[in-house]
């Protein structure tokens, strides 16, 4: 039997919550000897930080900011980073300075459109990202060039890529050249090889939903902040258990 986790958070990932910096930016200050708790250096990124302990970072005390998650259309054009090393324009360009400290929860590449949750509430992250809890995520997806009927049951069925086998939950044919797919995985680029894998190449492609969230009347470009009732439906989805195979 796994003996229970330790209660609080990970240093590195309070520490980056708070705004010091990435998640790897926060290891290097603490393998520096930057971070204080409670009075002495810590040199271990996985100390569970408990209620009450008093941390510096670089001779400047850091407490844990308000929890908040954003719902974002990101529009095509934008990397999914804080800062990109080939100086492309990053999501964190359509948030003012006091949420840049919100991380992305999965990505967006840099000509997907739309869906997209920032946040810094662990517990929610690791409700949307984690596999097992296998949340649904619906696209609206379009093709260079009509599709026939038949890959729509080779997508269900699975294709290899170059990300190995990938499939999708369902698949429903809009029009001549769209589709609507729902995935419960996230492999990188999973979309666009998959209709590469069946001759075809992807012109457009948006994720307008997660869960029961949908992007409704939100503007590519613009964001709002989640509230209770929809992360609390988010949640409810990742608590329910998958089916075990025999």
């Amino acid at each position: 039997m796994n003996s229970p986790a330790p209660e609080g958070i990970r240093l590195n990932k309070f520490l980056a919550s708070a705004g010091v910096g990435s998640r790897r930016g926060c290891d290097k200050l603490v393998f520096d000897g930057e971070v204080i708790v409670n009075g002495e250096v810590c040199l271990n990124p996985g100390y569970r930080v408990q209620p009450g302990d008093f941390i510096k970072a670089s001779g400047r005390r850091i407490e844990p900011l308000e929890t908040q998650s954003i719902v974002m259309h990101k529009p095509a054009g934008l990397v999914c980073t804080r800062h990109d090393e080939n100086n492309r324009a990053t999501i964190y360009e359509l948030l003012p300075p006091r949420l840049h400290h919100l991380a992305h929860v999965g990505r967006l590449d840099l000509e997907s459109e739309g869906l997209l949750i920032l946040s810094n509430d662990g517990e929610l992250s690791q409700a949307l990202t984690h596999p097992s809890h296998s949340i649904k995520k619906i696209y609206q997806v379009t093709t260079e060039n009509a599709f026939e009927n038949s890959i729509l049951s080779q997508l269900e069925k699975g294709v290899f890529t170059e990300v190995g086998k990938a499939r999708a939950v369902s698949v429903k044919r809009l029009s001549s050249r769209r589709m609507e797919m729902v995935l419960n995985t996230g492999l990188k680029r999973q979309i666009r090889y998959m209709i590469q894998a069946v001759g075809h190449r992807v012109k457009r492609l948006v994720r307008v939903r997660i869960g029961e969230l949908t992007l409704d009347n939100l503007k590519p470009g613009k964001f709002r902040f989640l509230d209770q009732s929809e992360r609390d439906a988010l949640m409810a989805l990742s608590e329910k258990k998958s089916p075990r195979k025999r």
